[in-house]
C-alpha cells in the first residue's frame, strides 16, 4: 500500500496514472499478477519501445517493479504491481507535533504464545526446525526477517522516547502481513487482532497466504511453495479512533494512551482461538516479501498544555 500524506509528493503518481495506456497496464497486472514486457505490448497492441517508456513511468512512482526472467528468451523482463492500495490523506499534517521513528526487526519480539504451523528464518537460513515453537526462543531469532504461526499471539515493545510534560498525539504502524496456510493459499482468510498496552484496537481479516509468484525481495533459496509476500498494512491510532488503510476499525483513540507516556508501548498481534477465521499470520521483514521494510512505527507527540489539564 502507498500512503500519501502530501499532494506535492504524489505528483509523479498522479502523472503516471494520467494515461489510459498506463491505467490498462495496471488493470492487466491486477488481473494476471505479473506479465512480461512482450506480453503487455502484445495485449495492448503497442510497440516494445512504447511499453518500456510506460513501465519506466510506473516504476518511477513506485507502482510497478521489474525483474529479469532468466528462464525466458529475448525481452523477458517481468512486471509486477508493488502495491494493492493507495491511501491519500488530505488533512493537514500535525505541524506542531514532534515525531520519532522506530524500526523493529521481525525477530525483535518481546513475548509470544503461539502454535504450529510455525517457524522463523533469517534471510540466509531457517532458524531451527519448522513447526517447533521452542526455536522462537533461539538466540538467532533476533536476526529473523520472517515468522509465521497458526494461532496465538506475538508482542513487540515500542520504546517510549517522549520527553516529560509531553503527550502522544498519534501512532502509525506499517508492516507487511499475510495469513499462514499449510503451504500457500491465496484464499485463506485470517482474523488478525491488534492490541496496544492491553487495549484491543480492532481486527483486520487477511485474505490469504500468497505464493502465486515469488516475493520481490524473498531470497531465491526460499521454497516456492512457502509464504512469498504479504500486503502492506497501515495501522493508525489518532484522536478520531483506530484505522487500517484509512478505514475505521474501532473507536479506540490515542487519548486512551496519553497517561502511558512514562511506560513502553506493547503491540500485540493475535489470532484468537475463537476467531471466525483462524488462518494464522505471517510477518515479513525487509528481506522477504514485496516491501523492503521492517515494522515501522512513527509516534507523534506534543507538549501538554497546562491550561487544559
Amino acid at each position: 500500500m502507498q500512503h500519501i500524506t502530501s499532494l506535492d509528493n504524489a505528483l509523479e503518481l498522479f502523472k503516471a496514472l494520467g494515461s489510459d495506456v498506463r491505467i490498462d497496464i495496471v488493470k492487466l497486472l491486477l488481473k494476471n499478477g505479473h506479465m512480461s514486457m512482450n506480453e503487455l505490448a502484445k495485449e495492448l497492441a503497442i510497440t516494445n519501445g512504447a511499453i518500456t517508456n510506460h513501465i519506466k513511468k510506473l516504476e518511477a512512482c513506485g507502482l510497478v517493479s521489474t525483474s529479469n526472467d532468466s528462464a525466458g528468451h529475448g525481452n523477458q523482463k517481468m512486471c509486477t504491481l508493488t502495491t494493492d492500495k493507495i491511501l491519500i490523506e488530505l488533512e493537514p499534517d500535525l505541524l506542531d507535533d514532534n515525531v520519532y521513528e522506530v524500526n523493529l526487526k521481525v525477530g525483535h519480539y518481546s513475548n509470544y504464545n503461539l502454535y504450529p504451523t510455525c517457524g522463523l528464518s533469517t534471510n540466509t537460513a531457517l532458524i531451527g526446525e519448522v513447526d517447533d515453537t521452542r526455536y522462537f526462543a533461539h538466540p538467532d531469532r533476533y536476526n529473523a526477517d520472517i515468522l509465521w504461526f497458526t494461532k496465538g499471539y506475538i508482542e513487540y515493545e515500542i520504546p517510549n522516547f517522549i520527553p516529560s510534560a509531553h503527550k502522544i498525539t498519534q501512532m502509525t504502524i506499517s508492516l507487511e502481513l499475510s495469513s499462514e496456510a499449510p503451504g500457500v493459499n491465496s484464499n485463506w482468510p485470517s482474523d488478525i487482532t491488534f492490541s496496544l498496552n492491553g487495549i484491543e484496537l480492532g481486527t483486520w481479516t487477511s485474505p490469504g497466504d500468497f505464493g502465486d509468484i515469488q516475493g520481490i525481495f524473498t531470497p531465491d533459496w526460499w521454497p516456492l511453495n512457502w509464504n512469498q509476500y504479504g500486503l502492506l498494512k497501515l495501522l493508525v491510532i489518532n484522536k478520531k479512533g483506530t484505522f487500517i488503510d484509512g478505514l475505521k476499525i474501532s473507536d479506540v483513540n490515542i487519548n486512551q494512551f496519553i497517561h502511558d507516556s512514562a511506560n513502553k508501548y506493547t503491540l500485540r498481534m493475535e489470532i484468537k482461538e475463537d476467531a471466525k477465521h483462524v488462518g494464522g499470520i505471517t510477518i515479513f521483514g525487509e528481506s522477504f516479501g514485496n516491501y523492503a521494510q521492517n515494522i515501522k512505527v512513527n509516534v507523534n507527540y506534543m507538549p501538554i498544555d497546562p491550561t487544559k489539564q
